[in-house]
């Protein structure tokens, strides 16, 4: 057990959670606009903004507390990888609005968005674990597996697109869709990634 001589913010754990969960919210939002085949750019707009206030929290934070409970460019690297994933997503609702709503017309981009949400409830319980530092290898290995068949479905997609079925401007706008929505499952990973090395630098 390290001993320390000041107390150490664990406020952090608390601004962590609640960015994991917007993530998870965001990508809800996103889901039933897919399912519904409505607009839902206003409500991943809101989660956004939600996820810019709290990472602006946790960077305040961390630039006004004198013990972190982990190193300084960690709690800045997760924080902006929550950041990036809920952008990521805003991405896709903002690229949704510009073309055909038609989602039947590629049905692995409904796909990708389940997964999606899969994924962020892992990220979730992942997070939620980093205090602990225990039991994370099963999230990790989920969320692994789950970014590997988000890659399949990603070539997947592009296999139809390019097979002749649809006409060139619907090609484009689907093909700039479901890059977005492969970027979030890849940013995802990416804060899988930086809480595996949080745990292994204090194993």
């Amino acid at each position: 057990m390290r001993f320390r001589l000041l107390p150490t913010d664990d406020r952090f754990f608390e601004l962590f959670n609640d960015a994991a969960a917007n993530v998870a919210d965001c990508a809800r939002e996103l889901q039933h606009s897919l399912a519904g085949g409505q607009d839902g750019l206003e409500s991943v707009i809101a989660c956004e903004r939600r996820g810019d206030e709290l990472t602006r929290d946790i960077l305040r934070r961390l630039h006004t507390s004198f013990v972190t409970p982990f190193d300084r460019e960690d709690i800045h690297a997760l924080a902006e990888e929550l950041d990036d994933v809920v952008d990521d997503m805003l991405e896709v609702a903002h690229r949704l609005r510009l073309g055909n709503r038609d989602i039947a017309q590629v049905p692995e981009l409904r796909e990708q968005c389940d997964l999606l949400v899969q994924m962020a409830d892992e990220v979730v319980a992942l997070v939620a674990r980093l205090e602990s530092k225990k039991g994370i290898q099963e999230h990790l290995d989920t969320i692994d597996r789950m970014e590997t068949a988000g890659d399949g479905l990603y070539r997947q997609a592009l296999t139809r697109l390019y097979s002749g079925e649809l006409k060139a401007l619907a090609v484009l706008h689907w093909k700039d869709v479901i890059e977005a929505m492969e970027n979030a499952l890849d940013t995802l990973e990416d804060v899988s990634n930086v809480v595996e090395a949080i745990v292994l630098k204090h194993a």
